[in-house]
């Protein structure tokens, strides 16, 4: 449930990667990686990093070697803070979610025939269910009317691939303006109402409750609106994927949901650079990298790394039913960093690809276009056909 990578516009992340690297990294760092040197400097500047022990070192922050970030809880402001509130902020968040799902699980059924079937063009489809699975633990049916409008804008206007490139540069700064304003006021009223113990109604009320006293406002709305976006956004793109991946190899349909999902998340993670700054000269897989430098870690190349996996570019779920090797696989991050959804979206996936793969025939058009390549790593657009099978709850 990454987030960071998916804040297009709103969060301190995405703007540092797109400074990084060029308007199509995935395509440079492809073509430069040559599947023997795991750390090189890229054409654009950047020391990119596709080795695994690279990557965890870079990622876990061994001996201090950069400087220390979280990607979920990165601000316009820094990092927000302090450690102990982003620990608190996300097992406060985890446990809310699994809640959620947990009672509305038996909805699910539902939520795939009328929203998927006869046939939906992905991969907004599968940002829309996310949504309207998780629409009240986003927000609480009873938050004020004008909100709910706000946050279902942001989803449309910023979170579906492609979104920003829809609307001028004005109109998205106008949008933004208008749209932190509203959580704004809603966050300075919910600290005035901190005096009264109660449960977490929604994650705005985990992002206020759990970090510290006095929090500015405009940190909170960038925290809270990492979770619209990792929930929405990831996980909605990483069940694109998966339907995708699952219509264009039929073979594969009878594979495990979790044999699926985890090789959905190799072939392509949606949380796939992480940007680092050295906090020192180190040598990092035979190349010298100083604080003047930008490191790049590209997990899309770690999952792919041909001295770790077999048949590397291709889908093979079933690679996992005896394990995988787990040190070239990163699909949250790693470290102390590691995003604290991860349970929460992986029983979600799994329990979607169990639904549309028991109760579903799929097949699935497209035109053969490559990913959507921005902080996130969305799937093309492409046309999913639902056909109940004979006996199963979508052929009500």
């Amino acid at each position: 449930m990454e987030s960071s990578g998916t804040r297009q516009g709103y969060g301190g992340a995405a703007r540092a990667r797109r400074r990084a690297l060029p308007r199509d990294p995935l395509a440079l760092l492809s073509g430069e990686f040559d599947g023997v040197h795991d750390v090189w400097r890229s054409a654009a500047g950047t020391v990119c990093v596709a080795g695994p022990e690279s990557a965890r070192a870079v990622l876990g922050n061994r001996e201090a070697a950069v400087v220390e970030t979280s990607d979920f809880y990165r601000t316009r402001h820094g990092d927000f803070g302090p450690r102990a509130a982003q620990i608190r902020i996300g097992r406060a968040a985890r446990a809310l979610m699994l809640r959620h799902h947990f009672a509305r699980r038996a909805e699910l059924p539902g939520l795939v025939a009328e929203l998927l079937a006869p046939s939906a063009v992905w991969p907004d489809a599968g940002n829309l269910l996310v949504l309207h699975h998780l629409r009240d633990v986003l927000l609480h049916r009873d938050a004020p009317p004008q909100l709910h409008v706000t946050v279902e804008q942001i989803v449309h206007r910023a979170v579906l691939a492609g979104a920003r490139r829809r609307h001028s540069p004005a109109s998205r700064l106008l949008f933004r303006r208008r749209a932190l304003s509203v959580l704004h006021t809603e966050i300075r009223a919910r600290q005035r109402e901190l005096g009264d113990s109660r449960e977490p109604r929604d994650l705005l009320d985990v992002v206020v409750s759990e970090s510290e006293p006095g929090a500015d406002p405009r940190e909170l709305a960038e925290v809270y609106l990492s979770f619209l976006f990792a929930a929405v956004g990831s996980v909605g793109f990483t069940l694109g994927w998966s339907v995708y991946l699952l219509g264009t190899h039929p073979d594969s349909l009878a594979a495990e949901p979790s044999w699926t999902v985890r090789e959905t998340l190799r072939l392509w993670p949606v949380a796939w650079l992480f940007a680092r700054t050295p906090s020192r000269v180190l040598e990092l897989g035979g190349t010298e990298v100083t604080p003047r430098d930008q490191l790049a870690v590209c997990t899309y190349l770690v999952h792919r790394h041909p001295g770790y996996w077999e048949r590397p570019d291709e889908f093979v779920p079933e690679r996992w039913a005896e394990g995988a090797p787990d040190a070239a696989y990163l699909p949250f991050g790693h470290g102390p960093h590691t995003c604290a959804g991860a349970t929460v979206t992986m029983r979600l996936l799994e329990d979607l690809v169990q639904l549309i793969t028991h109760d579903w025939q799929l097949s699935v058009t497209h035109d053969g276009a490559g990913p959507q390549v921005g902080p996130a790593l969305a799937p093309p657009r492409f046309t999913a056909v639902l056909s109940a099978r004979t006996g199963c709850p979508g052929g009500r």
